[in-house]
């Protein structure tokens, strides 16, 4: 009786009055801590994702004193789940935003997208640290993510990407640093941000060329488990190309999402030119993907009756095809509807295509041994919400929409 008395006060009763806490001082940074005040909306929302930020703050609780375990599905044949595959994967693809539009901006002058790279920024660095929080999660033991810092094992894919992740979050620190420092009454700060500006975006750029071909790197050394449709040597060139043409359409997704919490208008002719970038790269990347599969011969794997084929069809034809067409067309692409469109669909294409490697395109080998646990998908879902609520509550405070309009030091 005292055992289940303790695990009703530890996993449910717990969980649940920090949550509320947690859940209260959101709202009450956003204006809406008023209940009496509430729009459907945010009761809707709050319906929805409540429970999960309490079984997320449960989890958290379980996790970190008894282990993976009693939270995970996973096990010594399947140890990367959806904390890896989808958490990580998906979420470092998606923060690509940031260093594609400070590449366009910084590297190659296209001023014109200047107002768009604080909203990339900012969703970067929340990205990434959200895949960080992922990550503690996942790892057998947390308390020694800063391993990799101090105990090198250069030949090791993992330490790069450890090194990798760990200066690209600092280096997305300091972009996004001005948006905090323009707002003290002293701006000697800002004025040397600014200035070391051009050195931040290159080693960004530098930094997730690295990391972003590295994770496909994880999945070569996978010959006779992964999938023939997605095995190949050329996995790391594959994600990064797809981490570039992913970014501008993330970016487009994020500037209509924000438009809406913060009340601004999207501009359709850059949200355009952003799309055709986006198309062209998609090009590359399914050419590259095509070649790749017939240098192999695997195209047989293509049209068997499974469901793992309908899933290869599905990420080809609805996340690359489809949105190449309605981007590659100067009428449909001027049309707001049908860029947002196209930019979802390579969104969703680009996810399809990291859990394809990670997890579905690995059940062949091993047998349906994986299954994530309600409590592995809170944690996912209450990651995601974490990054809108920070989002919106920096478009609150922050200046993250507003035009920089001093000069930009440029590079030689």
């Amino acid at each position: 009786m005292t055992n289940l008395l303790f695990t009703i006060i530890w996993q449910i009763v717990l969980p649940l009055v920090v949550t509320c806490v947690v859940f209260y001082i959101i709202l009450w940074l956003m204006g809406q801590h008023h209940v009496a005040k509430w729009s459907t909306k945010v009761i809707l929302l709050a319906a929805i994702f409540l429970p999960f930020w309490v079984t997320f703050t449960s989890t958290a609780l379980v996790r970190f004193t008894q282990g993976l375990g009693p939270v995970s599905g996973m096990n010594d044949n399947f140890p990367w789940g959806i904390w890896i595959g989808f958490d990580m994967l998906c979420g470092v693809a998606l923060a690509a935003g940031g260093f594609v539009m400070a590449g366009l901006v910084h590297v190659f002058r296209v001023e014109r997208f200047h107002g768009m790279l604080r909203p990339a920024i900012l969703t970067a660095f929340l990205g990434y640290l959200l895949v960080v929080g992922g990550l503690i999660f996942d790892l057998g033991r947390p308390y020694r993510i800063w391993h990799p810092l101090l105990y090198w094992q250069h030949t090791s894919v993992m330490f790069e990407l450890g090194w990798c992740v760990s200066v690209y979050n600092t280096i997305l620190a300091l972009e996004f640093s001005p948006m905090v420092l323009e707002k003290l009454p002293f701006k000697w700060p800002l004025r040397i941000v600014e200035w070391l500006t051009p050195l931040f975006v290159v080693l960004g750029i530098t930094l997730s060329t690295m990391h972003q071909s590295s994770l496909g790197s994880l999945y070569v050394i996978m010959p006779g488990k992964l999938h023939p449709l997605w095995w190949t040597p050329m996995l790391p060139v594959l994600f990064f190309v797809s981490a570039v043409a992913v970014g501008p359409a993330m970016v487009t997704v994020e500037n209509i999402i924000s438009g809406r919490l913060a009340h601004h208008k999207p501009q359709v002719d850059l949200l355009a030119e952003l799309g055709k970038y986006s198309g062209l790269v998609l090009i590359f990347y399914l050419v590259l993907r095509l070649g790749s599969l017939t240098s192999h011969g695997v195209w047989e794997y293509a049209f068997q009756p499974r469901w793992i084929t309908m899933s290869f069809w599905l990420e080809i034809l609805l996340g690359s095809v489809v949105p190449i067409i309605l981007f590659s067309i100067p009428t449909l692409r001027s049309k707001l509807s049908v860029v947002v469109t196209a930019a979802s669909l390579t969104v969703f294409g680009i996810i399809l295509n990291r859990l394809n490697v990670s997890i579905f395109g690995l059940l062949d080998y091993t047998g349906l041994v994986y299954m994530p646990t309600l409590r592995e998908i809170s944690v996912t879902i209450t990651l995601v919400t974490i990054g809108v609520a920070s989002f919106a509550l920096a478009a609150r405070y922050l200046n993250v929409f507003s035009e920089h309009h001093e000069p930009q030091p440029k590079l030689p």
